[in-house]
C-alpha cells in the first residue's frame, strides 16, 4: 500500500486502527500484552464492504506491529485468514 493511502489510516494507542471512507467508520480493534498484539475484531460497515477496507487495516496493523518489533497473534478469524493468504507477514506470527 502507497505511503500517502497509509496517511489515511488513524491509530489510538489504546487499541484500534480506523479510517473513514464515504462518511463510513471501520475498524481494527488489538491488545497488546508482552511484545504481542493480539488482533480481535475487523469491522467495516456494509455500506462499505467489499472494497479491501478490511485487508488494509489488517496490514496496516501487522506493518505496525513489525515496526514495534512484536508478535501478533490473528485472534480475529478475519485477520487469521488474511495472514494465511499474505506469507510475507507470517513471520509476525506469535
Amino acid at each position: 500500500m502507497p505511503e500517502a493511502d497509509q496517511q489515511r489510516f488513524r491509530h489510538d494507542a489504546t487499541g484500534r486502527f480506523t479510517v473513514v471512507v464515504d462518511g463510513h467508520v471501520a475498524e481494527l480493534d488489538y491488545r497488546v500484552e508482552g511484545g504481542t498484539m493480539t488482533l480481535f475484531h475487523t469491522g467495516v460497515p456494509e455500506a462499505i464492504g467489499g472494497r479491501g477496507i478490511a485487508g488494509d487495516l489488517v496490514r496496516v496493523a501487522l506493518d505496525h506491529a513489525r515496526a514495534a518489533g512484536m508478535k501478533v497473534v490473528p485472534a480475529c478469524s478475519y485477520a487469521k485468514v488474511w495472514i494465511e493468504k499474505h506469507p510475507e507477514y507470517q513471520d509476525l506470527l506469535a
